[in-house]
């Protein structure tokens, strides 16, 4: 089993590959898994994992001018896929961030959380919405074997999913109103947390995936 994490120099690609690694452990079952900026290692993988990090013009642009787009395209219609952050929220029609088009293989948006927001208290919240933040699973999956309802995660990111279906809505957290945190539909997975720096849990995903077959 060949699970290639696609390098299109916006991620954090040692941290999800050490993560991913760990995972594997976890599984206890063989599998390659390896960085690669490379549309022929793509192609040829069993499964694929699509990070990113930064701002999301600059990520789809590096996405075009990498040669990359084609095969990840190929992957989320035929493979076991795993978007993270960034790479999630590429998979939607449109992002409010530098009014950028996506892959469009979920329907909707990705927009900024509102200016001058308030919790429950009263106090300011700040954007990027930063740190541990509880998910509230909406919908059954494979992915969250072993994982309880109200698992925290780890969030960076000002812009967030808006997906037009509600049925691919898997999670939800809050910031403080709620939104989509997790996406799925058919072959594809998507979490706007960063599962590699989600400690315990992010590995329990991770491990999910690597032993997914849809």
């Amino acid at each position: 089993m060949k699970t290639a994490i696609v390098d299109y120099g916006m991620g954090n690609l040692h941290s999800v590959l050490k993560s991913v690694q760990a995972a594997q452990a976890l599984s206890g079952k063989a599998a390659e898994i390896f960085l690669t900026d490379r549309p022929e290692d793509i192609l040829a993988a069993d499964k694929i994992i699509f990070p990113g990090q930064g701002a999301m013009p600059d990520c789809m642009a590096a996405l075009r001018q990498s040669g990359l787009g084609d095969a990840v395209e190929d992957g989320l219609k035929n493979k076991p896929f795993f978007g993270i952050c960034v790479g999630a929220q590429l998979l939607f029609e449109h992002s409010e961030e530098g009014d950028t088009t996506g892959l469009s293989w979920f329907k909707g948006r990705v927009k900024r959380f509102a200016a001058n927001q308030t919790d429950a208290h009263g106090g300011r919240l700040k954007v990027p919405h930063m740190g541990w933040n509880t998910v509230r699973q909406t919908r059954p999956h494979p992915l969250f074997k072993d994982i309880g309802q109200e698992t925290r995660f780890y969030f960076v990111h000002s812009y967030y999913f808006a997906p037009e279906a509600p049925e691919t809505v898997l999670a939800t957290s809050e910031y403080p109103h709620e939104f989509a945190c997790i996406v799925g539909k058919d072959n594809v997975f998507a979490t706007q947390f960063h599962t590699e720096k989600s400690h315990d849990a992010g590995l329990l995903l991770l491990r999910n995936f690597l032993d997914w077959q849809p």
